[in-house]
């Protein structure tokens, strides 16, 4: 009578750390819920210059995670261009990227260069970035092609 139950646990197990199962997602997102950037407002850090939390009210799905808006304008904005505002390597921290690993991020350590939305782990971590952010972004970009592959 146990051994369903045994079977159910190793089937469990195997489909847990299999290959397919730590794939790197395309967009970071919380594991509870699937939020993009935490439900930071990505349109808010170009139009408004700032990190905004979004609202499930102004909420769509795209890439596989769900995006959120702090209004409809700003959803608006992102259905009809998402590559421009949504943030480059994923959303994962840019520094990481820059060193060929993924990382988590603060939606309050950003920058804009370029038209182009850059995220960090934390404060610190972006100022380190922000010191050579042209060649950070040169070896991020070569990097995110493999990591998306791993």
């Amino acid at each position: 009578m146990k051994q369903p139950v045994y079977a159910f646990f190793a089937l469990a197990l195997l489909i847990i750390i299999s290959p397919a199962a730590s794939a790197l997602s395309p967009v970071n997102k919380t594991t509870i819920g699937g939020l993009a950037i935490k439900g930071y407002d990505p349109v808010s850090y170009f139009t408004d210059d700032a990190a905004v939390k979004g609202d499930k009210r102004f909420e769509i799905k795209h890439g596989g995670a769900k995006w959120r808006f702090a209004t409809q304008a700003h959803l608006d904005l992102f259905k009809a261009n998402p590559e421009k505002y949504a943030p480059q390597y994923g959303g994962y921290c840019a520094w990481a990227a820059s060193q060929g690993y993924t990382a988590n991020v603060d939606p309050e350590a950003w920058k804009i260069i370029n038209e182009k939305l850059y995220l960090n782990y934390d404060k610190s971590v972006q100022a380190r970035w922000e010191r050579d952010a042209r060649v950070n972004i040169g070896m991020a970009d070569s990097h995110w092609p493999v990591l998306l592959k791993k």
